[in-house]
């Protein structure tokens, strides 16, 4: 544990940023479930819209840090594959 004033204040920094992050995260894997759900459905309206979304999510997430850009690209690079997958099929 820390001793020193600075380092305490690192300390509780760091914890409101985890926290920051985890919940940040926890919101793109939520865009993401929701999104595999809507192609599962297939209903190809709910799909495009949801991956508007979560493409935006997935972009302010590589912005604020908390993914890697390569990372997240390669996420709305599989997503769109299955978007159009669909868009493919249900033509």
């Amino acid at each position: 544990m820390a001793n020193h004033v600075s380092a305490l204040k690192r300390a509780r920094q760091t914890e409101r940023r985890t926290a920051v992050n985890r919940a940040n995260k926890s919101r793109i894997r939520g865009s993401i479930r929701a999104l595999r759900e809507a192609i599962a459905k297939g209903d190809a309206a709910a799909v495009n819209e949801q991956f508007r979304k979560t493409v935006s999510q997935i972009d302010k997430s590589t912005q604020k840090g908390i993914l890697h850009d390569n990372t997240a690209s390669r996420y709305k690079s599989r997503l769109a594959a299955r978007v159009k997958a669909l868009s493919i099929k249900a033509a």
